[in-house]
């Protein structure tokens, strides 16, 4: 018989160990659901099920890298949650001179455990640095363009998927549907590009700090190079301390010696191996430059044999 200092599996001490870790995981976890419905929503919708416009003033703001910055902007007060459901997003909205309005939808990398404020990462598309866009990108040049205590008209939940925790999925194909898909997956794949990985770090961050969702992720992250890559340390700091999370990385130019990942753009070959083979528990999201989504991964699915209700692009 082992002794007290050779404990195996079946020692008392680590049964009484594992059943107050689980107890306390399952806590904070009903904490959390708590937390999220007694606290005031920022965003509201009329009985209509209509958005209605909020004013959310500018805070903070914070260089990630040379073209994307991380907006902080204030809730109503400082008990209050924005409200979205996960998977969802918002909308931003703001007037020209000309009286035309601009709108544009994101997904904060905040989540509803988040009080007081929400924030927003962007990629800000200056003019006259693309040959093909010489004006740039209106909104994220506007927002570039704020003063700490401007304003900025945001609406919203919006989106037609909702993560509703341990690979339940509720999704609308199309906007005019009348019902919800419910899909359950054992294992989901994330394709991202650039910013597209906002609405996968929403996912992550919820599925992963609840101790009873055992869905398992892979994550294929792309970008033009090291430097560009959002949120890196937060992301393997993630896969760290998460065994059901598994990160792959790429970038199309300027590898360092050190890289260790993929240089190219997404391919066939990149989604075989890093990314779980089709099956009925399987879903694949994707978010991205239309381009690397068009020409790069939609032609991939067919080959591979995955089926349309698998796929999903936010």
């Amino acid at each position: 018989m082992a002794g007290w200092d050779s404990l195996d599996s079946s020692s008392p001490t680590l049964i009484i160990c594992s059943i107050i870790a689980l107890a306390i995981s399952s806590l904070l976890v009903y904490k959390s659901e708590i937390f999220r419905h007694k606290h005031a929503h920022a965003l509201q919708v009329t009985k209509g099920g209509e958005p209605i416009t909020v004013h959310l003033p500018l805070v903070e703001k914070e260089r990630l890298s040379h073209d994307t910055r991380r907006f902080r902007f204030a809730l109503p007060s400082k008990n209050h949650v924005l409200g979205l459901p996960v998977g969802q997003h918002i909308t931003l909205r703001y007037k020209q001179p000309d009286g035309k309005v601009v709108m544009r939808s994101y997904t904060p990398v905040t989540s509803d455990d988040t009080l007081g404020y929400v924030d927003l990462v962007v990629k800000v598309y200056f003019k006259d640095v693309h040959p093909k866009f010489p004006l740039g990108g209106k909104m994220s040049q506007y927002l570039e363009s704020l003063n700490f205590g401007d304003t900025i008209e945001v609406s919203g939940p919006k989106g037609k998927l909702t993560y509703l925790g341990k690979g339940k999925l509720k999704i609308k194909r199309r906007a005019t549907d009348a019902n919800a898909e419910i899909r359950s997956a054992k294992k989901i794949g994330m394709i991202a590009g650039g910013t597209g990985i906002t609405p996968m770090l929403q996912i992550l961050r919820r599925a992963l700090t609840d101790p009873k969702d055992q869905t398992e992720f892979f994550l294929l992250f792309a970008n033009q190079t090291e430097q560009d890559i959002l949120l890196v340390d937060e992301i393997n700091a993630m896969e760290r301390e998460h065994a059901k999370l598994h990160v792959w990385f790429t970038i199309d130019r300027d590898a360092s010696p050190t890289w260790k990942y993929s240089v190219g753009f997404v391919s066939e070959d990149m989604i075989r191996e890093h990314l779980p083979p089709p099956a009925s528990d399987v879903q694949i999201f994707m978010c991205g430059p239309p381009p690397m989504l068009t020409y790069a991964v939609q032609p991939a699915w067919e080959h591979l044999g995955y089926e349309k209700s698998m796929l999903f692009a936010f």
